[in-house]
């Protein structure tokens, strides 16, 4: 079956920047998310800090507001859209956060 990344884009705010109850109702948001999807979950992933870009002309670029990543399984990328229905990370409804899906393909030769 298909794995797909789930790239989360968003300004994400740090852990030590939220009270306990924050921390709790978001992490409830998440469990209930995992909870729906727990069959096609591979890997949950993690969250991501301080991001650095390496250009191929050996400069600095300015990297996104990439803040976490998930892998998942899934028949095709339609199936894959449909695991983030409701997922907790586009809950803000401000157009700051988006999740961007990637269908894993093989690495040739290998």
């Amino acid at each position: 079956m298909p794995k797909f990344i789930l790239l989360y884009n968003g300004p994400a705010t740090p852990q030590e920047d939220m009270s306990e109850e924050q921390s709790k109702a978001v992490m409830a948001k998440w469990g209930e998310w995992m909870e729906k999807a727990k069959s096609s979950i591979v890997d949950i992933g993690t969250p991501l800090a301080n991001g650095a870009v390496v250009v191929d002309d050996g400069s600095e670029g300015t990297s996104n507001e990439m803040s976490g990543y998930s892998i998942v399984q899934a028949d095709d990328m339609d199936a894959a859209k449909t695991l983030v229905d409701g997922h907790p990370f586009l809950s803000d409804k401000t157009g700051k956060f988006s999740i961007e899906i990637f269908e894993m393909l093989p690495v040739p030769g290998m």
